[in-house]
This record gives C-alpha cells, sequence and structure tokens, in this order.
C-alpha cells in the first residue's frame, strides 16, 4: 500500500460534529490506513511567487464524541509537497469558495475534487446535464415565470442555487398567500435565479443519500426521512437518518451519471434521490459517510483512501 501525505481543506475541525462528519470519517480512515494528513482552511490558503501554499497542521484524530483530534504546530508549505489536496470546504459556493478552486487550480499536485469541475458543477445546475433522470424543473429569476410553473403543477419547491442544508428551500402552493412574498425573498425581487422543481410526495418517504467513489455507488444508502413539522430531507432540518438499500432506480442512475463524474475528476460525490428523481449532485463536500457505515458497515471514506492510493 502506497502511503500518501494529504492536505485537507475543510472548516475548522474544532467546529464539526465528529460523529456525522464524512471529512472526520476520511481522516479517520486516512490515520488508519497509516497515511499522514495536514488540515487547513481558507484563511490559510495563499499564492506566491507563482506557488500555492497553505499554512498546515498535523493533524491525529480519535473516534470520539469530545477529545478527537490533536492539531501539531502551524507549518507554512507548498501544497506541491502534497500527494494528494482533499478539497472539502462547506458551502456556500460563494466568491470566496471559488477563489479557493481558482487557487487549487495551481496547487501542483492532485486535488480531489477537481478544482475546475467544482467550480462547473452547481449541485443544483449540474443534474441538468442528464435531464431524464430530473422532475419538471424551471430555473428563473422572474416572478412571472416562477408562479406561472406553480399553477402548473400546484405544488413546488424553490431553492436557490449556492446554499446547503436546506437553507432558503420553501415548499409551496397555490392557495398558499405567502407565495409572492416567498418568490419574492428567495429571488431578492428579481435579482437572483432560484431553481423551482415540481413537489415530489415521496419526500415524506425520505431524501435519499447515495455515495459515489470514482463513479461507482458506495453499497446501501441513507434516508433522510422529515420530521413531522417540516418537509425538507435534511438532517440539519430535523430530519432522521434510516438505513436504505439501493433500488434498480437508483442503480441506473449511478449507471448513468457515474462515468461522468469519475472524467470530471469528481471522484467523492452525494446525490440525493427522491422518488426515483435526483434532485441535487453535491461535489462540495457531500456527507453520510458515517450513517452508511453505521448501517451497513461499507466505509466511503475507506473506498476513497484505496483509490487515491492507485494514484491519478
Amino acid at each position: 500500500m502506497t502511503t500518501l501525505k494529504a492536505a485537507i481543506l475543510m472548516d475548522p475541525i474544532s467546529a464539526i460534529k465528529p460523529a456525522k462528519d464524512t471529512t472526520f470519517a476520511m481522516l479517520l480512515a486516512a490515520q488508519a490506513r497509516g497515511h499522514q494528513c495536514w488540515v487547513f482552511s481558507l484563511p490559510d490558503l495563499f499564492l506566491r511567487d507563482g506557488k500555492v501554499w497553505a499554512r498546515l497542521r498535523e493533524v491525529t484524530v480519535r473516534d470520539e464524541s469530545n477529545d478527537y483530534v490533536t492539531l501539531a504546530a502551524v507549518e507554512e508549505r507548498p501544497l506541491a509537497e502534497m500527494d494528494v489536496v482533499l478539497m472539502r470546504k462547506d458551502p456556500p459556493v460563494d466568491l470566496e469558495y471559488l477563489t479557493a478552486c481558482y487557487l487549487l487550480e495551481h496547487a501542483g499536485t492532485w486535488v480531489v475534487n477537481n478544482p475546475v469541475s467544482l467550480r462547473n458543477a452547481n449541485e443544483k445546475l449540474y443534474a441538468l446535464h442528464f435531464p431524464e433522470l430530473l422532475p419538471p424543473l424551471l430555473v428563473s429569476r422572474d416572478l412571472g415565470d416562477l408562479r406561472a410553473f406553480l399553477a402548473e403543477h400546484g405544488e413546488a419547491v424553490v431553492k436557490p442555487l449556492s446554499a446547503r442544508g436546506g437553507e432558503g428551500v420553501f415548499y409551496l402552493h397555490q392557495q398558499d398567500r405567502n407565495v409572492g412574498s416567498i418568490l419574492e425573498t428567495v429571488t431578492g425581487w428579481g435579482q437572483h435565479y432560484v431553481m423551482a422543481q415540481r413537489y415530489i410526495p415521496a419526500i415524506r418517504e425520505g431524501d435519499k443519500r447515495i455515495l459515489l467513489v470514482d463513479g461507482q455507488a458506495v453499497p446501501g444508502a441513507m434516508l433522510r426521512v422529515p420530521s413531522e413539522k417540516d418537509f425538507r430531507g435534511n438532517l440539519v432540518a430535523g430530519a432522521t437518518a434510516v438505513a436504505a438499500e439501493l433500488t434498480e432506480r437508483d442503480q441506473e442512475i449511478c449507471a448513468a451519471l457515474g462515468p461522468a463524474l469519475r472524467a470530471a475528476g469528481l471522484l467523492f460525490v452525494g446525490l440525493d434521490v427522491i422518488g426515483g428523481y435526483v434532485t441535487e449532485i453535491n461535489v462540495t463536500s457531500p456527507t453520510g459517510a458515517r450513517e452508511i457505515r453505521r448501517f451497513f458497515g461499507v466505509d466511503a471514506a475507506e473506498l476513497l483512501w484505496q483509490r487515491l492510493e492507485r494514484g491519478q
């Protein structure tokens, strides 16, 4: 087995929830396989004299709830000294995130997921390359267009294009007298594009998270069942995670998407599937590895490191 030096760009590790954090799972798996890991955050990344550098801290992790990490002293090093850099910064995909992707494009080493593809693959819009997998939807900033879409379908979900965790997502129906106010809010009075999707009643059964490593589906999935007080299948919005098998339709979806994801250098991807439709393709920092391992004993993080050990 090849021993790797890996740098992980993530939100501050001191603020994560280890039991649910997929990046933490990646660190645990890397450590178990003998790899040497450093962590850093956006403020630690910079370019000087044509080289991309970072203020790195070597990390030791423990699978505990509280005393779960030890960080060494800061080292200022060029990223080219690493065998691989994992880009695991959470959304929003704002200007700072995009700037980091521009810098990582010049890291001089392998970056996973590919920073060019991260810029291109908006998590709401990338799925438009696969229209046969999608529910009826509309992308617009025009209030009249959005009202017409709602009138056509009776129920719809509207969501911003760069948020995460169900932030700013609304369920709409024609009898709701708040529709005008909601559409004005989410579009900023027509200044921002949003996506409207036909409401899929199967969301009451759950929003399925499927993980793919190098274009291959990880066996087993996580179904996020909304709470009785919410329609969103997001764990941070109160949904409950339960085990879910991959259906024949799920396998068809993964087979259709896998080759394109692999070709784009998107090695670790999370699909959101509701009622047999793809609703999002998550490429920035998809989660679910901890839950899927708990349900099925399959470690997506370990599968990722097995792939990274084979090299580019």
